[in-house]
């Protein structure tokens, strides 16, 4: 049985982190680097940040949100969002959310297209973290999907996060919701 038209299929991977990694985090990439809190950021500013950094990867939850419910969400103090800036410039965003109390989710985590490749992907998620680990969790968790970078799953993986859900999901095509040209990591071969 086929999908239905604008519909595409993903596997859904949940993954857990039940106590802080003993690994240090890796040295500072060579790029002159600054990592700075976003404390409730402007509206335009978030969605620069996730539209950019997540297009390729079909991040689309948040692109259908109003304002008035993105502005709830990303003004809660009990939500964080870090931004890694390199050489002054937005290069990459963490997002950790805090607002169930007892554990962690790496809700979005991701580079600016531009970034990626130049080493600062495994600094910044180490870094992330260890940052999540500082609010005493009982675990950090984090999603990931079939859309997101392939290296995605590995690498949080390689960060200590264990597999404890997989799950097929057929979901509404992103390119279908906003009427653009297909996203993903084909998307550079379809475009001009």
């Amino acid at each position: 049985m086929g999908l239905s038209k604008g519909k595409i299929e993903s596997i859904v991977t949940s993954l857990e982190m039940l106590s802080r990694p003993t690994k240090p985090t890796p040295t500072t990439p060579a790029e002159r680097i600054a990592i700075l809190r976003a404390e409730s950021p402007t509206l335009a500013f978030y969605r620069f940040l996730y539209n950019t950094i997540g297009e390729p990867w079909r991040w689309w939850e948040r692109r259908i949100m109003d304002d008035d419910a993105l502005s709830g969400i990303i003004s809660d103090p009990k939500l964080e969002i870090y931004v890694l800036y390199v050489r002054g410039v937005p290069a990459g965003m963490c997002e950790l959310d805090c607002r169930s109390g007892k554990e962690v989710e790496l809700a979005y985590f991701g580079l600016m297209p531009e970034f990626i490749g130049r080493g600062l992907g495994g600094y910044f998620l180490h870094w992330g973290i260890d940052q999540a680990w500082t609010h005493t969790p009982e675990r950090v968790w984090v999603h990931t999907c079939t859309e997101d970078h392939p290296a995605a799953l590995p690498n949080y993986q390689k960060v200590g996060f264990q597999v404890y859900e997989q799950k097929t999901e057929i979901i509404d095509d992103p390119a279908a919701l906003f009427a653009v040209a297909p996203i993903g990591p084909t998307a550079k071969k379809n475009r001009p």
